[in-house]
Parts: structure tokens; sequence; C-alpha cells
């Protein structure tokens, strides 16, 4: 390489390097929107949670068919880039395939079997655009996945496909320039997929073989910098966040609901249970469950920026299969994009949190929120641990307690128990009538 490609090659990575640090530090700044939750505990427990679930995938595996596709991507996409590395140095140092004097053999075998995993990264993704766009799978095709979010998941698979196909001409064209003795194309010996391809390239001179095997390589690594900066304002930004946001879940069993302190602490004092610091009454002006993005916890908000859009959860809810208005998919992708809205206008000095929207209303209905029944399938589906019942809750006991719109049958319900301990409207001291004729028998 000559010293204006290096400089390009420098001007190219701190150009790239640039847009993703700030976009890193806009969604940092987006999940500090929330409140505090401390989260510190059982460290171990939690360690072993992200390496089963996020690197080893455990939860994808209740479906095995695309749980190994998407092995292959993943585990594709993890070794290819150790490739990647090389060809960053290579353009920094002003080399070509630093690593081959110092492996020998081995760097043949080593980018042989990073061609395998190109190859099937590519079947796996055509295999994934079939699935979409061809037998088109119901849970892709729900109301909130028209638009954008359909073309974003298509559009990843085909910047994968592309990707790897430049990954293997630029190989195939460096195996027929080392045969024609090119002195800049040290031996490697030859590559198990592209070497099957360098008959297609037989006919083209020297020149015009240089001049592809170098518009590969400046494809291929000017695409993953620009795929490294577009996956963070993708869905597929998972691939990051799946580890920290698994490592931050609940560890707790799913049905075991957080209450609220502040409510249990006034009734302790009601009931002069205890009277300790603990129990102190809630501060002046405080707010009961949650109405924007701010209310939530910081974990509430990674969880919404580590959602996938896969859709499991949603194809799981009893409600939404019923043909309600709920989709715990929408829950998130929703509160993904009022921080993305309120980031943006923090951004540009605008009002943020007070333009008068709010989480709940202009993005998510109460008819949603009402038609959840906290079954926790959603929780249960996610494949990286994403907890869309929590939001929902807070929500829910934000209209409750803080506008006192709950549905009219629920009214009544918390008057029965308030009144009837029980959610029926019957004296305590009947609780148990029902069972007189089971002993009478």
């Amino acid at each position: 390489m000559t010293i204006i490609s290096q400089l390009a090659f420098v001007v190219i990575l701190g150009f790239f390097g640039f847009l993703l640090y700030k976009r890193i530090t806009r969604i940092k700044k987006n999940i500090q929107l929330g409140r505090d939750q401390q989260i510190d505990d059982r460290k171990g427990d939690r360690l072993r949670q992200m390496l089963l679930v996020a690197f080893g995938q455990q939860k994808m595996f209740k479906k095995p068919l695309p749980a190994f596709l998407h092995l292959l991507i993943y585990v594709g996409f993890i070794l290819i880039n150790i490739e990647v590395l090389e060809i960053i140095l290579d353009g920094l140092l002003g080399t070509h395939r630093v690593f081959a004097p110092f492996l020998g053999g081995f760097y043949t075998f080593l980018i042989s079997f990073f061609e395998v995993l190109a190859l099937l990264v590519i079947f796996s993704c055509v295999v994934f655009l079939i699935r979409r766009n061809v037998t088109k799978i119901p849970r892709f095709h729900k109301i909130e996945m028209k638009g954008w979010p359909t073309l974003d998941a298509n559009l990843i698979l085909i910047i994968e496909i592309v990707l790897m196909k430049a990954i293997l001409t630029m190989n195939a064209t460096d195996l027929v320039l080392q045969d024609l003795g090119n002195a800049n194309y040290a031996q490697t010996g030859t590559f198990l997929i592209s070497g099957m391809f360098v008959d297609f390239f037989d006919g083209f001179s020297e020149s015009t073989l240089v001049i592809m095997e170098r518009a590969a390589w400046w494809f291929h690594i000017v695409g993953i910098f620009a795929f490294a900066v577009y996956v963070t304002y993708s869905k597929h930004l998972h691939i990051f966040l799946a580890f920290p946001n698994t490592y931050y879940s609940r560890l707790e069993p799913k049905g075991k609901m957080n209450n609220m302190q502040e409510i249990t602490n006034e009734v302790k004092i009601m009931l002069g249970m205890n009277t300790g610091e603990e129990a102190s009454p809630p501060p002046e002006g405080m707010k009961f469950g949650a109405k924007d993005v701010n209310d939530l916890s910081w974990k509430n908000l990674m969880d919404a920026y580590a959602c996938t859009e896969c859709g499991r959860c949603t194809a799981e809810c009893p409600a939404n299969i019923t043909g309600k208005k709920l989709s715990p998919r929408k829950i998130m992708m929703d509160t993904r994009d009022r921080m993305e809205d309120v980031g943006l206008s923090l951004q540009k000095g605008g009002k943020g949190l007070e333009d008068g929207k709010s989480l709940l209303g202009d993005y998510i209905s109460k008819e949603e929120l009402n038609a959840c029944t906290s079954c926790n399938a959603c929780v249960e589906a996610c494949p990286v641990t994403i907890n869309p019942l929590d939001i929902i809750l807070q929500m829910r006991r934000y209209v409750a307690m803080e506008e006192s719109a709950a549905p009219q049958s629920w009214n009544m319900m918390f008057q029965n128990v308030e009144t009837n301990f029980a959610p029926w409207k019957f004296a305590p001291t009947d609780r148990f009538n029902w069972a007189q004729e089971i002993n009478e028998k």
C-alpha cells in the first residue's frame, strides 16, 4: 500500500470511529434518562446467565432450526472479525496479509476456515430472507413491523451477504495474483472456498485483478466500519447489548412481582407494624408508577435497546393471540422510540421530556396495557431475557394510582379486596362456604 492509501485508511478509520463514539455516547445518555436501580448482587449467577443466554444462546434453541442458523451467523460474525483485525493492521502498516509470514501453513487453514464460515453465513442469511419474505412467518408481519423494522431486518441480512461475498472475491483474486507471481502478493497456499472460484478470474489482466482485489478489500473493510455504525441505529444493536442486558436481568422467579416499597411502608405505618426508618412515608410529590421513560429504570431502557424484534414475545402473548391490541414487542419498540425522540430533542437543544408528549398515551395506549394478563409468557419467550411486563406493570400503576383511571371492573375488584379481603363481593366469613357441600358428601 502507498502512503496515500495508508493516510486514506487512517482518515476513514477515524471518521467511522468518531461516528461510533458519538452514537454510543448518545445511547448511554438515553439509557441514563431512566431512574437509578441497584443491581450488584449474585455476580456469579449473573455471569453464568450471561454466558449461557447471551454467548451460548441457550433460549434460542427452543426452536432448533432458526437457532442453528442464527448460531452460524453469530459464530461467523465473531470469528471472521479476526480477519478484519488483520485487514485493519494492513491498512495502518501498509502491509498485505501481515499474519501470513508468521503463521505459515496454519494461516492457510485459518483463512479457509473463515471462508467456510462466510459461506455458511451467506446460506443462513438467504434462508432467513426466505423465511421473512417468502414463507412469511406470522410474527414478522405484525402491525408494528410495517415499514422501517421490516426493511431494517432485510437490509442487515443483505449487507451480511454482500460483505461475505467481498471476502471471497478478495481472496480469490489474491490467489490468482499469487499464481501470476505479483511481488505484492506473497504465497499463502490455496484457500478452501475461494480457491474454487479462481477460474472465474483467469481471463483478466494482472492490472485489472489488482484493481478488483483492492476494490474488494476496500469495500469489505469500509463496509464493516459502516456496518458497525449502522448497527447502533438498528435492532441489531442486540449483538452487543445482549451481554450486559442478560448480566443485569432479574434472577428472581418470573412470577414474582416487585411491590412498590413506598406503598408497602405506608401500609405498615397504618397497621402499626414497623415504625423504623424503612417504614417512613413516601416523600411529598412522589410519582407512583411510570408515565414516561424517565420514570422507568435504566434497566428497562436497556431492555428496549437490547430488543431483537424477533417477535417471540408477541407470538406467545395470549392477549395478542386472541386479537387484543397488546404486543409486548411493540411495548419495547415504543419505549426505544420515545428514548430516541427525547435524546434527539436534547441533542438539538430542544425540550426533551418537556415536549408535551409522554410514553403513556402518545406511544403506548391504555388499551394495550389493560389487555396484559401478567402471565409472563413474553418474559419466558425472550431470547435475551427482556422484561416487557415490568414496564407494563409500572405504567398500569401510574394509571391506577396517579390518574385514578383504572377500568371500573378493576376498581370494583380493588374495593372488594380492601373491604372483603378477596376479589369477590361477599363477607370474609362466607369465604369457605363452598366447601360445606364437599364436607357433607
